[in-house]
């Protein structure tokens, strides 16, 4: 008597398994439908303003046309992205409950009962949305994933990936900047210099890393131990992950523009190997004056940008809550910048994104890393110099 409840119970999940799935589905053509109706609209309104300026549109309309434009284009940017971010999150709540449900059915179902078959079924279809979701995430959830708390930073990879690490402290000018970490180790049976932004985990590890945001005296230490490494012809492996440089009074008076500056030209005629990966965020000069490399790689789920979305959001908008509407405009995801070809290659994360699997993040960017020092370790102090200053010369050719 009491299987017949149980049976009942899991048939009662299965079918709510099954509604939660089609109802995902059926977001999925919503959202296909609406960026179609976007793009026709933003083409509908390119067509119209041609029409305008070729005279088509009669002179009395002209004041009126020019006068709703604005509002019209307006309200375009930020009512799309919302009901995008609304149906997102919809989406990423049902993933998520169905995820719940198929754990559930998983926990009560017998391993030898016809029902495990479904089951699996159920969770490769799962598996699947969660692959198709992460896969056409916007500018503006990449940021936010980017962002995440538990994602890897430089001391998790130097844990996975290296051996034998011996950090180096301090400026020699001023003081030691916790933000960054500097120091040497081994890496596949070879010596190199490890050098990344670290924002900490709790509050008081924050604090004490500054969130990440490295002060004049972190980008003077980067650069000793960088020249250091030169001195003793090691490689120089990069982990970026950083707002941008503290922007406080303090360092501003200990001179932060002249250090980025000053580790800009330096970095540029290094005369050995530099690997850089955008691991979280790339924010502005901050995230540039350690990223003058000869292979510059970005995290799946990374972004790379002169400035972030909200202070682009004030300065452009006067209003930092278009935030998202920014993040697609600057075009700062691993995709755009690949396609702009200002990096190199895009490192596939674990499904879900690198916070949830700190160790599969480091395996998969591991061969990235040795495939770079082994094309490097093949070319002279002057092809290695003159590769890199082609690579940079060949940036922004788009513009010309």
């Amino acid at each position: 008597m009491a299987d017949k409840p149980d049976r009942s119970q899991e048939r009662l999940r299965k079918e709510r398994a099954r509604q939660r799935l089609k109802r995902i589905q059926a977001l999925k053509k919503e959202k296909q439908a609406a960026a179609d109706a976007a793009a026709a609209a933003a083409a509908a309104g390119t067509a119209t303003a041609m029409a305008t300026e070729a005279g088509v549109v009669e002179t009395a309309a002209k004041p009126r046309a020019k006068a709703a434009a604005p509002a019209a284009s307006e309200a375009a940017r930020t009512s799309v992205p919302d009901e995008a971010t609304e149906r997102n999150k919809e989406r990423q709540r049902a993933i998520d409950a169905l995820e719940r449900d198929v754990v559930e059915l998983s926990r009560l179902t017998n391993p030898t009962d016809d029902t495990a078959a479904e089951i699996d079924r159920l969770r490769g279809e799962v598996s699947e949305l969660k692959r198709e979701f992460y896969l056409h995430l916007g500018a503006w959830q990449r940021v936010q994933l980017a962002r995440h708390p538990q994602r890897p930073y430089t001391e998790d990879y130097i844990r996975i990936l290296f051996e034998g690490f011996s950090e180096i402290h301090g400026d020699r000018r001023f003081a030691d900047d916790a933000a960054l970490i500097t120091g040497f180790a081994w890496f596949r049976g070879k010596p190199v210099l490890v050098v990344g932004s670290q924002k900490g985990r709790d509050t008081k590890q924050r604090v004490e890393r500054n969130f990440g945001q490295a002060k004049p005296e972190g980008y003077r230490k980067a650069l000793r131990a960088m020249e250091l490494a030169a001195k003793f012809r090691r490689p120089v492996i990069v982990f970026v992950d950083t707002q941008g440089a503290y922007p406080g009074i303090g360092a501003e008076e200990r001179g932060q523009a002249e250090a980025i500056a000053y580790n800009l030209r330096e970095m540029s005629r290094l005369p050995v190997p530099i690997v850089v990966t955008v691991t979280g965020e790339g924010g502005s000069g901050g995230a540039l004056a350690i990223a003058v490399g000869d292979r510059v790689f970005m995290l799946e789920n990374s972004v790379y940008s002169v400035i972030s979305p909200e202070g682009c959001a004030s300065i452009m908008w006067r209003d930092a809550s278009k935030a998202e509407v920014a993040a697609e405009a600057l075009k700062m995801t691993a995709r755009d910048l690949l396609e702009l070809k200002l990096i190199d290659d895009i490192v596939p994360e674990p499904e879900g994104g690198a916070h949830f699997d700190h160790e599969t993040a480091a395996r998969l960017l591991e061969p990235f890393l040795d495939k770079s020092l082994e094309e490097f370790s093949t070319l002279s102090t002057a092809e290695l110099l003159e590769r890199r200053y082609e690579k940079y010369r060949r940036m922004g050719q788009f513009f010309a």
